[in-house]
């Protein structure tokens, strides 16, 4: 039984000092954290290795977040999907195409950031019981 590996997230965030923000965070909260900054470069690691949450943000270069969540979605279904976004209305379009992602509005607090990534492991573990 794996349960005690900490939850491996896939971090797809194009803008650097936001990626490297995210990630220091999630990896003091105990998150083992891959990051790519274009969900194209997400897609090799979802098909090579095992993540429990994709945290992508929505508006990217070359594939958009929504994009790189379907795909996600097709590779690896057990992975849950949150999205960031600082877009009000791109917010919407992923609530509506993505009705099980959880969608961040920046600006937020890091703690938030956590507390939601807990959030989602929690109902997983619950769904799993």
């Amino acid at each position: 039984m794996t349960m005690n590996l900490a939850p491996r997230i896939l971090l797809a965030e194009d803008e650097e000092a936001m990626r490297t923000y995210l990630e220091r965070a999630l990896v003091n909260a105990g998150y083992e954290v891959s990051t790519v900054d274009r969900g194209t470069d997400a897609i090799p690691l979802l098909e090579a290795e095992h993540f429990d949450l994709l945290l992508s943000d929505i508006v990217m270069p070359e594939m958009d977040g929504i994009e790189l969540a379907q795909r996600c979605a097709e590779i690896s279904p057990r992975t849950k999907v949150m999205f960031i976004t600082g877009f009000a209305a791109v917010s919407l379009r992923a609530s509506r195409e993505q009705p099980h992602a959880k969608v961040l509005s920046k600006p937020f607090h890091l703690r938030d950031l956590v507390l939601e990534v807990e959030r989602v492991f929690e109902d997983q573990r619950e769904a799993s019981l």
